[in-house]
């Protein structure tokens, strides 16, 4: 299984830093992190053969942390498969397979360890219905590739728990991978239309901040700006009120409110707020697919 996954794994290096990507067909398109790609156009991808080329930016997707570049083809690399994530189960064995610290094609080993989670990566991105891996995930296999038994790419290496008693550092078991679904209909949008416009979650057309009562308590989110002809401007949602629910959810916080609307598809939803007046009202929204 290792030998038949390896050659579609390369490394992707920029001028800060570097990670791994997958050969996703047989035109040279590889999908990788967006954070592995950061604000670069250009890339040095190296195969599992030693052969190093350029590469160039296909287009990419923050709000999944994912994109695509396109490198010349390497002789006798082949494109990975990937399966129908759909049908993981806690318990499968998973390896992932990636550059980690530069090490090239290293194979860590380990299980699902749960799948569906909601994991807040940062800068106001959450990622839905990512699979948990006991495999270690470090710097440098994001991007990568983590495989089931079968060969099968199951899931896109993407990050690793912190542990706020480690100071922030990584908690040892605990990785996250975007499921091979979720990859598969991203990087499918991004090679055939070089952008997104079905990213399978949904959006408010709001800018939005945390709001606390008077205590510091978290009582919300405060829609700072809504989007013109947007969701929630439609639905008669102003500058300052608060959302407190979607759909009977509590949304304490600006990053729950983004992991239900990540759960959530295009289509009608029930969206409580409070007014900056006080008064509270339920508002019927018609969510839309969030843009690439």
């Amino acid at each position: 299984m290792v030998n038949k996954v390896r050659s579609s794994v390369v490394e992707i290096s920029t001028s800060s830093g570097l990670g791994s990507g997958v050969v996703f067909d047989a035109q040279g398109d590889i999908v990788t992190n967006d954070h592995v790609v950061g604000t670069a156009t250009q890339f040095q991808v190296t195969y599992f053969t030693g052969q190093t080329v350029t590469g160039s930016l296909v287009g990419a997707y923050p709000a999944d942390d994912l994109a695509v570049i396109k490198a010349a083809p390497s002789n006798g690399v082949t494109p990975a498969t990937f399966a129908d994530s759909t049908k993981l189960q806690i318990g499968d064995i998973a390896l992932a397979i990636g550059n980690p610290l530069g090490l090239a094609s290293s194979v860590t080993e380990g299980i699902v360890s749960f799948v569906g989670r909601t994991v807040p990566e940062g800068n106001g991105v959450v990622l839905p219905d990512v699979v948990q891996t006991s495999a270690d995930i470090n710097p440098g296999n994001s991007g990568g590739a983590l495989v089931g038994i079968d060969g099968q790419v199951i899931g896109i290496p993407t990050l690793a728990a912190s542990d706020p008693q480690l100071g922030g550092g990584a908690a040892p078991g605990i990785g996250f991978a975007l499921p091979s679904d979720v990859a598969k209909l991203i990087a499918g949008q991004l090679v055939s239309q070089g952008k997104v416009t079905n990213g399978g979650r949904a959006t408010l057309g709001i800018t939005g901040a945390n709001s606390v009562t008077q205590s510091g308590q978290p009582d919300g989110v405060i829609v700072r700006a809504a989007q013109p002809g947007g969701p929630a401007a439609n639905a008669g949602m102003q500058t300052g009120d608060v959302i407190v629910q979607i759909n009977g959810q509590q949304t304490p916080s600006l990053s729950v409110l983004h992991g239900i609307l990540a759960g959530l598809s295009a289509g009608s939803a029930s969206v409580s707020i409070v007014h900056a007046n006080g008064s509270q009202q339920t508002v019927q929204v018609s969510l839309t697919n969030l843009p690439g």
